[in-house]
């Protein structure tokens, strides 16, 4: 057996130990369509928010000198008006929510077709479950907020459980996903400190990094297949 082949063996029992360990059909498209899928949620809820507040203002005689108080005077949380944005504001985070799943399940399946690996095997169900558990966790966190209207620390619980989960998933996946869990994790802690730009952090963790890093991880690990296809 010659060097060569000696060299495309050893190469090719690492894949299969890759495989066997690690989720490795995780698509950097997957990123980028949850991002623009946060983005339009991000626009669309900034656009509701802007209108409630200018109702606002007009019925209190004047500008608000910051938005952040509508929330934490007693008339912010008495109205039916207020009760209908965060209604639908929980609704619209679902349906981004739902999108970025459909997507990203779909790149990533179309990418361990081409792979020829199987989605749903040990690695994937181990990556599932270390990053369910944050995330179930921190939906309780947000319902006990939003329970006890402490609805300004929402996108910084959802930024924060994120990021875990993704630290905590990463060692069955690819190395990126952990930098971008501190990275969310990063932001969300930022947010506590500016907590009336919630919004604002939402969309840059959720929609920014997720482009930046989904594109980066498909040059990194599908643009010499995407090219060869």
């Amino acid at each position: 057996m010659t060097d060569h082949e000696h060299l495309k063996t050893l190469t090719d029992i690492r894949k299969m130990m890759e495989r066997s360990s690690r989720f490795i059909s995780l698509s950097g498209l997957s990123g980028i369509s949850a991002g623009i899928s946060a983005l339009i949620g991000a626009f669309i809820a900034n656009k509701w928010f802007t209108e409630y507040y200018q109702r606002w203002e007009m019925r209190q005689g004047g500008a608000l000198t910051d938005y952040g108080d509508v929330g934490t005077r007693n008339y912010g949380y008495s109205t039916l008006e207020y009760i209908d944005l965060r209604n639908n504001l929980i609704l619209l985070g679902l349906g981004v929510m739902a999108a970025a799943l459909f997507f990203g399940f779909l790149f990533t399946w179309r990418k361990a077709k081409r792979d020829n690996i199987p989605v749903w095997d040990r690695s994937a169900r181990r990556l599932a479950m270390n990053a369910f558990i944050p995330l179930a966790t921190g939906g309780i966190f947000i319902l006990g907020l939003m329970y006890n209207h402490a609805e300004k620390l929402t996108a910084a619980s959802c930024l924060i459980f994120y990021g875990l989960a993704l630290i905590n998933a990463s060692k069955y996946t690819v190395s990126d996903v952990r930098y971008l869990g501190f990275t969310e994790t990063a932001l969300g802690l930022l947010n506590l400190f500016f907590l009336n730009k919630g919004l604002y952090f939402w969309a840059i963790g959720f929609g920014f990094c997720h482009i930046l890093y989904g594109s980066l991880m498909w040059w990194k690990y599908e643009r010499k297949a995407s090219l060869q296809t």
